[in-house]
């Protein structure tokens, strides 16, 4: 997943100007609020829950503002009701997309992103068309500046971890869904702190993308994160250098 990777690097990034993290803490707060829906207001014994409150925690987002959502997600406070969505479709260069989103209003979610698609090139697709190209797993991030790889990888791999790769400043460690959160405790525990860690659908296979392609694909990824509706947005590919510099 290295093309995907980076392009999640540079997201991150973008994320720490004022606009991008309003709409960050937008997408926080939903996930929050049907987190405490569907397992409860407790993040001990809802693992989801305990996932979004971390990551909102590492985003620096108020105590307040978490309380609210899960407030909202547990009927304490009255709140808009989101439900989950996912679509599946492509991009330019046959790049399969799957796309997580959490809405109030579905028509809406799927006109707005059948309009991006369409813009830059792309197409929507049927369910299933493209689920198959990918993986659940868990992926945790550690900053490379501040450990060792030898700490990273024995702390990772000691704690049940898939996988441990180094891209570009940050180690990126890859479990499987049964082991993610005794990964996260695990690495811990071994006093190796991350920075993130989420659930994520990798790739398969891959497929490169270059040129044109490759700037068509980056505003497609860029207009589906800006949606406050989309979460996630998943790929298959493994964007040019170039093409990712030019959207730094």
């Amino acid at each position: 997943m290295a093309g995907h990777s980076k392009w999640s690097q540079i997201k991150r990034k973008k994320a720490v100007t004022d606009a991008r993290r309003g709409q960050m803490f937008t997408k926080l707060i939903r996930e929050l609020t049907v987190a405490a829906r569907q397992g409860g207001g407790d993040p001990n014994f809802n693992p989801r829950l305990r996932l979004a409150v971390d990551v909102a925690k590492g985003a620096n987002m108020p105590a307040e503002n978490i309380e609210r959502a899960i407030k909202r997600g547990t009927g304490e406070l009255e709140g808009v009701s989101y439900e989950e969505v996912s679509y599946e479709g492509y991009g330019p260069g046959g790049v399969a997309l799957f796309i997580e989103a959490l809405t109030d209003n579905a028509k809406r979610t799927v006109a707005d992103v059948r309009h991006i698609l369409d813009k830059h090139g792309g197409n929507l697709g049927t369910n299933g068309s493209v689920a198959w190209q990918f993986e659940r797993k868990g992926q945790i991030y550690v900053d490379a500046s501040r450990y060792h790889e030898e700490a990273v990888f024995e702390a990772a791999i000691e704690a049940g971890a898939e996988d441990v790769a180094r891209e570009e400043g940050e180690f990126v460690v890859t479990t499987d869904l049964a082991s993610f959160q005794e990964v996260q405790e695990g690495m811990k525990a071994a006093g190796v702190e991350f920075t993130q860690a989420e659930l994520s659908f990798l790739a398969r296979n891959e497929v490169s993308v270059a040129g044109k392609d490759a700037e068509k694909l980056l505003k497609i990824l860029d207009a589906l994160e800006e949606n406050d509706d989309v979460q996630k947005v998943h790929s298959n590919a493994d964007i040019d250098d170039a093409a990712l510099d030019e959207s730094r």
